[in-house]
């Protein structure tokens, strides 16, 4: 139980990073280069993160670095760079809270796991909050922000989903790794070709996307990717309702946006929606009981009359 508190705490990380992130993007981002904000997102992240770790993509792994980069990465950070552009912070970061129903519904048919009451009722509390803060925000709605952040959510949850389901044969940090520079890179070059020269930045903007690579995508991909390989896609994805909190916390902060009752109650429901969503026993990755006389790990002696042997742990395995 703690270890799985821990887990969720460490993955929540993510959600607040890329609530701020609308936030960023927004205010401190060239506004019609959404190819070059991607490609400088995720490239440098994938860059320093590929100096940590040093691995390079084995077998099949290849081919899903490509499909997950282009998912997870080069389709999704246009999706939301436009959205973040399109929309008022509050309202960008709030379409997204759909990803842990579109989540837990594409983890029961990629990977069979079925929804539990807790989380589907978590996500519904969640909603209803994220509806209360919608509706009533003051930020105008565009038609084609609403419908850049709801594809970013569908693309992405499908990407998450089926690199749970892909998980096995690489760490958290060279699989992150690699959708990133290869997203990154398939970037590049189409941005070039549409959108013409890179953007002049100024120190602000520089700072931006040291955020926005650093944290809101190396940081937050990691912790992510982790979260999903040891918690149901149905509890990550409720740690998700905390990307519009935090959207629509800092929209009211920094961005001058107007917090009413309404939104006020919204964001309490929300938060409602993450702690009640999560069952009182998760069973993650647990492991079914040895069978008698089966070993795992290193070897032991069976126990003898007289013999104190009985009395010895069975020694762990060895990562």
């Amino acid at each position: 139980m703690e270890a799985n508190v821990r887990w969720v705490a460490l993955t929540a990380i993510a959600p607040v990073a890329w609530g701020a992130n609308y936030f960023v993007t927004r205010e401190f981002l060239p506004a019609d280069r959404p190819l070059y904000g991607a490609a400088l997102r995720a490239l440098p992240a994938g860059l320093v993160l590929l100096a940590v770790c040093r691995q390079r993509p084995r077998g099949a792994w290849w081919w899903r670095s490509g499909v997950l980069g282009l998912l997870n990465v080069s389709v999704f950070f246009v999706l939301v760079y436009a959205a973040s552009q399109l929309l008022a912070t509050s309202v960008a970061s709030t379409v997204m809270a759909l990803s842990p129903l579109a989540m837990m519904l594409m983890a029961w048919a990629m990977v069979s796991e079925r929804p539990r009451t807790a989380h589907l009722a978590g996500a519904s509390i969640g909603l209803a909050g994220v509806c209360l803060m919608l509706l009533t925000g003051g930020g105008g709605v565009s038609v084609p922000g609403v419908c850049a952040s709801g594809a970013a959510m569908l693309t992405s949850s499908f990407g998450y989903v089926l690199a749970k389901r892909w998980s096995s044969g690489a760490d958290v940090l060279a699989s992150t790794t690699w959708q990133l520079v290869a997203g990154g890179f398939a970037l590049l070059p189409v941005a070039a070709v549409v959108e013409g020269a890179p953007p002049a930045l100024d120190t602000p903007a520089v700072l931006a996307f040291g955020y926005v690579a650093l944290v809101a995508t190396a940081l937050a991909f990691v912790v992510w990717f982790t979260g999903l390989r040891h918690l149901p896609a149905g509890t990550v994805g409720l740690t998700g309702l905390l990307n519009p909190a935090t959207g629509v916390l800092l929209g009211v902060a920094l961005g001058g946006e107007a917090l009413t009752v309404q939104q006020l109650c919204g964001l309490v429901l929300v938060l409602a929606g993450v702690v009640l969503g999560r069952p009182a026993r998760e069973r993650t990755h647990e492991q079914p009981a040895p069978a008698p006389g089966a070993t795992h790990g290193t070897p032991v002696r069976e126990p003898s009359p007289g013999n104190p042997d009985h009395l010895l742990r069975r020694t762990p395995p060895r990562c």
